[in-house]
Formats: C-alpha cells, structure tokens, sequence
C-alpha cells in the first residue's frame, strides 16, 4: 500500500509518500510543493494541484492523508490552508483516491508518543522510524511523512 501524507500551505505544501510494502514503511519521496509570494492566489492554488497530480500520477496512492486544519489566532493564515485543502481535496477526487484526515495532536502523538511535541521531535522521529540518513528537511516534509505513517499506523491497529 502506497500513503501520501500532505501537510497543507499556500506557500510551503510538504508531503511524504510512504510504502508498506516491507516488514516497516518505506519512503519513497518527500518534500515541499513551494509557492511563490510574487504569484496571485490562483496561481499558487493551480502550481499547487499540478504538482500533486503529478504526485497522484506517479506513485498511485491507496490513500491520501491530510493535516486536519485547526483555526489559530491568525484567520488569514487559516483561510491560506483551507484554500489549499480545498485544491488538495480537489485532486485527490479527479484521482478517485479516498482521503484520511488527523488533528496535529494525532499525529504528533502516532509518531512521537506525544501530542504536545515540537517540529524538531517530529522531525528526529521521523529520520529514526524511517531510518533516514539525515532528519527530513524542511519541517513541512517531515510532516507529511509523519502524516502518512500515522495512517499506517491507524489503519493497521483495525
């Protein structure tokens, strides 16, 4: 089974993509969709859907797994990332891939042991249950691998 983890932003989208193929998950890629500020909303929501169609293309996902949003102090910041996971949504539906979201909390706490843990926890777990050479990098990369392995994690505890 094939899992893409997306951790959602209209300027940075990380994302891991994740196989079980073996006695562990194994990464297959991550990184981060990177927008630019000098380009219109639309523009950025379009490179985007693009880059995670190609995504969706190249590896065929069993899954799809969001960040789930959570509304902070700022509203803008917020409306961004729902934009995003409106475009995200979007493409995962013309792909015909079903789609698993968590809370920050959760996944913190699949992948850390707790929900209260920084970026740089995430991040170390990340390299160490994946055995990667080097901690993933930018944090929104580890994200979303540590967004798709706490779907494994979920879906094998049923």
């Amino acid at each position: 089974m094939i899992v893409i983890g997306i951790d959602p932003g209209l300027a940075r989208t990380g994302y891991g993509v994740l196989s079980t193929g073996g006695r562990s998950p194994t990464p297959l890629t991550f990184g981060c969709i990177e927008t630019g500020g000098d380009c219109s909303p639309q523009e950025r929501l379009l490179e985007i859907h693009g880059r995670v169609s190609r995504l969706f293309d190249e590896y065929d996902p069993a899954w799809v797994v969001l960040e789930r949003l959570f509304f902070s102090r700022n509203i803008t910041s917020a409306m961004h990332v729902s934009e995003a996971r409106g475009v995200l949504l979007l493409a995962a539906a013309q792909h015909g891939i079903p789609v698993a979201e968590y809370t920050p909390n959760q996944v913190k706490q699949a992948v850390t042991g707790s929900g209260r843990a920084d970026k740089h926890q995430v991040q170390e777990m990340m390299r160490r249950l994946l055995r990667l050479e080097e901690v993933p990098r930018p944090d929104d990369a580890a994200d979303g691998l540590a967004i798709a392995l706490c779907h494994i994690n979920m879906v094998q505890l049923r």
